[in-house]
Formats: structure tokens, sequence, C-alpha cells
């Protein structure tokens, strides 16, 4: 059975979010895996759907007492092939009790071995700290996954947390291996979290997974259901990357039709952060806003050509207030304006006055040879409606690349 902790002795660097939702997204993908919750605030316990203040038996059982096996503890979750050894605020107390016992950093690992034959992957979420709990983890994995908030401060501590990798490999658990630098918690728009990404990159090369996680509402929400972020979400830009999580970590393709290069083909985030879900082909992308109106509504290339093509009406991106922002007309309406020496084809605004004005090719050739901009009506605040729209595809995050 493999097993990987997921540990940083660093708290709020996305340790048990990763746990529950990689755990979820390899049973996804057919493996038999067990969850083991060795943190005592049982978070993820909580994230999968148990209360830990109702369990009568949990990793605290089975590490106080050698006579308890870990398979009487495991229970069933709401994912299928995914179990759970569950932990509560018991286990807080385990570190004085096994401090006398002989090989008390090899606990852990003699209790898995009866689980070897049951299970294909074990995660292990780890406790904030380098404690004898993390170290009966370290001991008993085959990987070791680091979890990385791309803020300074999480850097510090990752010398020593690479020491103690070091030194259990050396003198506990030989086959233990540092499977890789996960950077969570990442906001791409910002300057500082681009700089610690690239840095940590550069430092730590291909230990660095191609996958990152990014910051989403989903990800945050997702615990307060007890589920994971691929059940709770399914189609969201969390789900979509701990699913490529999952993948590069057993070797798969990281890509499929929903993520490309590491990323949904779009995602559009409101001003206030919450994230368009993907509708997977079933309609145009929709991302609403807080009073429940859309914010923009992207539509697919194919059914811009499909419009085209019949001559439908022209597509039209709203706004917020439900009018026109800008009117798409064929080539062959303005062709036909032109010839016929119409007036510039002129999109009205709420107000009367012309969004838009395309002049004939005379006026625009002679505007470019003059270094001149094309002839604009501007909006009410003086911002060109073009400009608006680019504004909305600019609060669009990209995904950093990843590959398998």
């Amino acid at each position: 059975m493999r097993t990987i902790a997921i540990a940083n002795q660093k708290g709020g660097c996305g340790k048990t979010t990763t746990a529950v939702n990689l755990a979820t997204a390899l049973a996804l993908l057919g493996n038999k895996v067990l969850l083991l919750d060795l943190d005592p605030q049982g978070h993820a316990t909580l994230g999968v759907g148990h209360d830990p203040d109702d369990l009568d038996k949990t990793v605290y059982n089975v590490l106080a007492n050698p006579q308890v096996p870990i398979s009487e503890v495991v229970i069933s979750t709401n994912v299928k092939g995914l179990s759970l050894v569950p932990s509560n605020i018991l286990l807080s107390g385990i570190e004085i009790q096994l401090s006398t016992r002989e090989r008390r950093e090899y606990v852990l690992r003699e209790q898995l071995k009866g689980l070897n034959d049951n299970y294909d992957i074990c995660v292990i979420d780890c406790s904030p700290s380098l404690s004898l709990l993390t170290l009966n983890a370290l001991v008993a994995g085959t990987d070791v996954i680091v979890p990385v908030q791309t803020h300074y401060y999480a850097l510090e501590g990752l010398k020593q947390l690479f020491e103690t990798v070091a030194i259990v490999k050396q003198r506990f658990n030989s086959r233990l291996e540092l499977l890789g630098v996960l950077l969570t918690l990442v906001e791409s728009r910002t300057t500082l979290s681009q700089q610690v990404e690239t840095q940590v990159r550069q430092f730590f090369g291909d230990l660095v997974f191609d996958t990152v996680i990014h910051r989403t509402v989903t990800l945050a929400e997702a615990p307060s259901a007890g589920q994971s972020i691929l059940s709770y979400a399914p189609l969201s830009r969390g789900a979509a990357e701990y699913e490529a999580l999952a993948r590069e970590i057993i070797g798969e393709r990281a890509l499929d039709e929903k993520v490309s290069n590491g990323k949904p083909p779009i995602e559009v985030t409101s001003n206030d952060g919450i994230s368009a879900q993907q509708t997977n082909n079933e309609g145009p992308l929709v991302e609403q806003m807080s009073d429940g109106q859309p914010a923009v509504e992207v539509t697919s290339k194919d059914e811009i050509s499909a419009q085209q093509a019949n001559n439908e009406k022209p597509l039209v991106e709203q706004m917020g207030d439900g009018q026109p922002a800008v009117e798409v007309t064929s080539k062959d309406e303005i062709s036909a304006q032109q010839a016929n020496n119409e007036g510039p084809l002129v999109e009205q605004m709420s107000d009367g006055q012309p969004a838009v004005e395309v002049t004939n090719k005379d006026e625009i050739s002679a505007q470019q040879a003059n270094n001149e901009g094309p002839l604009v009506e501007q909006m009410s605040d003086g911002e060109h409606p073009a400009e608006v729209l680019r504004n909305y595809e600019a609060s669009a995050e990209g995904i950093n690349s990843g590959q398998a």
C-alpha cells in the first residue's frame, strides 16, 4: 500500500484541504483509498461528513492500545472507494502515552501493515507540528507531499521540515521519498504570489508539482457541507485542480477534456471572488453576481460561428442593467449598409446615445494613417464599452500550466 503523508509544521497552508480532496480524487479515479486523520482537530474527519465528537473509536484508540487493530476504527464515507480512520480531540494526549513506549516511532507503521492488502493508497493528514504524531506518519509513509502557501512566511519552515524528512529516511524509513512541494492558496493576480511561486520553482525545480491549487470560494465552502470539493462543486476550478494533482501523482495524463494545461477552459471570477462553474458544454458559461444576475455571458466559438453561418440575430453581450454593451453584426449587413451609402452602423445605448460608431473604410484608413484611434462615442461614464468587456475578461484568473 502506498502511503502519502501530507506534512508541514506550519498551520493554514492547506494540509487538510489537500488530504481530503486528494484522497477523494484518487478514489474517484478507481483506487481503493484510506484517509487517515492524524490531526487532533479532526478537520479531515469533518471534511468527509463525520462528526468527531460522535465517534466511539478513533485513531487515538489504535495508537494508545496495541490490542485494538486499526481495521476496527475504519469507517465508510459517501465517496465510493474512500474509507476513513477518524480523529478527535483525544488524540492531543497521545504523545504523553507514547513517550515511554518502546519503538514509539513505529506504532502507526505496524498498525497499517494489517491493511496493506485492503487499500491501494493511504493519505495521512498530519498535525501542524513536527511532533511524535508527524514522526509516526513519516515513518509509516512511502511519500511526503509538502503543501506551501505562496507567502514568504510559508517558506521559512521548509528547511527544518526537509531536514526532518532526511533524518527519518536515514534512521527510520529508508523507503521514504519527498514526492513534491504543492503550491496552495495561490492568487495569480497578486505580485507577491507570483514572486513566491517563481522563487519556489527556481529553488526546488522539478520537486514542485506542475499543478497548483488556487484560492477559491468553493474550496472554502466545501468543508461546511461535510464534502470534498469534488462532491460539493465537481465542475469548479478546485475540483479540476485536485483531479489533475491526483493524476500527476499516480503518473497518468494530468489533462483531460475539462483541464487544459492544468486549468479549466475558462473561468470568469466576479469582483467578490465567487467562481463561476463550467456548464460542461450545456450552455454559455455565466458568472453569477451576488444579486443573482449574470455579470458576463461567454459564448463558445462554435455558437458564434453557427450564428453567423445561419444568419441568426447577432450575438449580444449583456451589461448589468440588461442593455447590450456591444452588438456584433455580420459582415454582410455592414457591407450592405456601406454599399447603399447608409449611415454608419450605430449601437444605441439606453439613453439614446451611440455606444460604438462604425465608419466607412475611407474614414478608418484616414484615421489609421494619421495614427488616430477609431471614431468612438464615449459611454456616459467616459469608458469605452470594449474596455468594459476587457475589464470583465481581466477578472478571469488563469491557472498555471500542468502536465502528467
